[in-house]
């Protein structure tokens, strides 16, 4: 989703446009990750970025997308730009088997 929303509205209260803004951006992120997986895919993993313009766009995390569009919204501009494009994502399990055996309190055998 590549996508350029209005803030402002005639005849709406600012704080509904906003709403109906974020209610999308979280409805997108829904029908996403509902889609069927591809094989050797773990989950749909998301590039975004947010801003008032196409140009003037920052990458950030999927989580801080919600916060981004609220900040813009608190600066008084009139729209925001919003890209979100899915990807796959892979998981990537750390190694734990120097901690198990540098920490002896795991292994105690008192009763």
């Amino acid at each position: 989703m590549k996508k350029n929303f209005p803030l402002q509205a005639e005849g709406k209260h600012p704080d509904r446009v906003l709403e109906a803004v974020k209610h999308e951006i979280r409805k997108y992120f829904k029908r996403e990750r509902n889609r069927a997986l591809p094989k050797d895919v773990d989950f749909w993993d998301f590039d975004c970025k947010v801003g008032l313009t196409a140009d003037t766009a920052e990458v950030v995390r999927v989580s801080a997308v919600i916060e981004a569009v609220d900040t813009a919204a608190k600066t008084g501009a009139s729209s925001v730009y919003v890209e979100i494009l899915s990807k796959h994502g892979i998981r990537v399990l750390k190694p734990q088997v120097a901690q198990e055996v540098a920490d002896p309190s795991m292994h105690s055998d008192q009763h």
